[in-house]
């Protein structure tokens, strides 16, 4: 597992009209090359009367499985330019599917780069791309009465909650740095005078909004 990388924020679709055309920009994440496709084809089944749907995906730790698509759009002025934009910005496991429905001007080769690589910049743009650092999940439970005064001391110092569950007691899961583990159990340990108890609870990605 990658200790951090970029990735975009949340899926969703940004639109842009450029000379007369419509370019509707669609972006997910996607973990896996049969995600992508489907992803690509239900964007194809809904856009099915449009000029053309073209693709690409970025996949992978090493960004090992990478796809570009002009569907139509001669050939290197679409899905090629798409797939540079995720490479520019870092992005993994992210594919994209830009619409395009033609509106009676021509763009020539340089133009059609220029609109399928800045429909895919102005989605990420507008949607937002976030940095995932894998962490330390740690279980801290407490009793009622001290759970408020132990949440508010973890966030005025920084530290992230993943959630909170409330049982019989309130179990709060945090992420923790791997270099910081041992210092965080001793001042959780000094701020509630021994009443915490903590349990190391696997590894998981929390995300900071980069863009």
């Amino acid at each position: 597992m990658l200790e951090n990388y970029l990735t975009i924020r949340v899926a969703g679709q940004h639109e842009m009209i450029i000379e007369k055309s419509r370019f509707i920009c669609s972006i997910i994440r996607a973990t896996d090359e049969k995600t992508a496709q489907e992803f690509i084809l239900s964007v194809k089944k809904k856009h099915w009367n449009a000029s053309h749907n073209c693709s690409a995906y970025l996949i992978g730790e090493r960004d090992q499985y990478q796809k570009a698509n002009d569907d139509g759009e001669p050939s290197g002025t679409a899905g090629v330019p798409m797939l540079e934009v995720l490479k520019k910005k870092q992005l993994k496991d992210t594919a994209v599917v830009v619409t395009r429905y033609f509106g009676g001007v021509k763009l020539g080769a340089g133009g059609l780069v220029r609109a399928y690589s800045n429909a895919v910049s102005e989605t990420c743009k507008t949607l937002g791309i976030v940095e995932r650092s894998l962490a330390i999940i740690i279980s801290c439970t407490l009793d009622y009465p001290s759970h408020a005064k132990f949440e508010s001391a973890l966030e005025k110092e920084g530290y992230q909650i993943a959630d909170t569950l409330f049982t019989d007691k309130v179990v709060l899961n945090v992420y923790v740095d791997s270099s910081y583990v041992d210092l965080f159990r001793e001042w959780a340990t000094n701020l509630t005078n021994g009443q915490v108890q903590m349990l190391e609870n696997g590894l998981k990605y929390r995300e900071k909004d980069v863009v």
